[in-house]
């Protein structure tokens, strides 16, 4: 079950259905992975900055902070989403709001696939990922 949850923002405009869809079909691309239960919560810049502090020890913004629940073959999780940030990101990197968007919703589905993003050398491989699974949404391949 994927939900879409809000803290202290407006709920972004999402066709959920579809998103849902797509997201499955990310997931299966990785050994069959099905979807387990995800709960995407929208919040601002304030919210994801005291996430970040309580559960990481991280005093900063980030777009995306990612809670891994997952077992063998079942991606479940919470993933913390600043609305503030990826307008500002798709602002810094030309891109549209909803484009930023889908790109950070489907970052959380790759992390809980085991796609890291820290090490040397894994930024290219998840950005890689990023990009086959925007394909997929915008040519609807799923």
């Amino acid at each position: 079950m994927i939900s879409f949850l809000t803290e202290n923002i407006k709920m972004p405009h999402l066709d959920r259905k579809a998103v849902r869809a797509w997201i499955a079909a990310v997931a299966a691309t990785y050994d069959g992975r099905k979807v387990g239960n995800l709960n995407y919560i929208f919040c601002n810049d304030d919210r994801i900055l005291e996430v970040n502090k309580e559960f990481l020890g991280h005093d900063y913004y980030t777009d995306i902070i990612t809670f891994d629940y997952s077992e063998p073959g079942l991606v479940s999780g919470d993933m913390y989403i600043s609305l503030d940030t990826v307008l500002s990101n798709s602002s810094k990197f030309h891109t549209s709001m909803d484009k930023e968007l889908m790109r950070v919703i489907i970052h959380g589905v790759l992390h809980l696939c085991g796609i890291n993003d820290k090490g040397p050398g894994e930024r290219a491989v998840m950005e890689a990922a990023e990009n086959r699974a925007l394909d997929m949404w915008y040519k609807k391949q799923y």
